[in-house]
């Protein structure tokens, strides 16, 4: 009995002992946090996308009111967040320029051919990596969705013709698609854009293998930039580059490709 005694009372003891280190090594080590840091993460959106640059709502929160990121960095929440992050922290919100996603490539399953059987892991990641893509097309979709995948706001759906369909209402901008795709086919345009835009990455200046390898691909052959009459239109790289300080949304362009690579957006 006395045994039992005295291992209570020694366990009681230890317990004491231990409560008061604890609470001592909590002072000691106490990290102070800025109580705007839970303020601005309370208006956030919450999506924790990394649309902003950083790991989540939380590394964002920490950056903005340590003066590392923008007060109008959250693309998710847009303006009105980027309005309650400024009231917080008592600056200016700045422009926020609501962006979608973009897909630059209509090589669908009709067009594009196949470059063989692939019965590897069904992503276009491991695809890329095992046989450079599925397609004769090194520059095309691959079409095995890491796109719909990685976007947290249902954006993003593949489409029966085996390519992506972004859901313009639905797409903050938060890039995670275009970190997703091995191709990077996904570019980020302001929402506001009016102007046309290519649906092709294929640089290749192989005029007889691209029109092998998809009937779609850009054939540079020019003529969207000739029949442009406010010349917005750069066809230098290979791909049409349009400079929407220029361009009206004339729609001559969209009519003079044969591929129908261009479109108004």
């Amino acid at each position: 009995m006395k045994i039992i005694l005295l291992t209570i009372i020694v366990a009681l003891v230890i317990g004491f002992l231990l409560g008061l280190l604890l609470g001592l090594f909590k002072k000691i080590f106490a990290v102070h946090v800025d109580p705007k840091v839970q303020q601005v993460r309370d208006v956030l959106s919450g999506a924790n996308c990394g649309g902003c640059g950083f790991a989540g709502c939380d590394a964002f929160a920490e950056a903005v009111v340590k003066g590392d990121a923008p007060a109008n960095g959250c693309v998710a929440g847009g303006s009105d967040c980027a309005g309650k992050v400024a009231a917080v922290l008592g600056v200016d919100a700045g422009e926020s320029i609501p962006k979608v996603a973009f897909l630059a490539c209509h090589g669908t399953k009709e067009c594009a051919l196949p470059k063989g059987t692939y019965n590897g892991v069904k992503t276009c990641t491991a695809a890329n990596m095992v046989m450079n893509g599925s397609k004769k097309c090194s520059f095309g979709c691959i079409g095995y969705g890491d796109c719909e995948a990685a976007c947290p706001f249902d954006a993003i759906k593949m489409g029966e013709d085996g390519l992506p369909v972004v859901d313009r209402a639905k797409c903050v901008g938060c890039g995670n698609c275009a970190k997703a795709c091995p191709k990077k086919l996904f570019v980020l345009i302001n929402a506001d854009t009016k102007g046309a835009v290519a649906r092709c990455s294929n640089h290749s200046d192989n005029k007889p293998q691209i029109r092998k390898d998809c009937s779609a691909g850009c054939f540079k052959c020019g003529m969207c930039a000739r029949k442009c009459p406010s010349q917005a239109i750069d066809v230098s790289s290979g791909i049409p580059k349009v400079d929407y300080s220029k361009c009206t949304s004339c729609g001559e362009c969209v009519k003079a490709c044969v591929d129908k690579v261009l479109v108004l957006f």
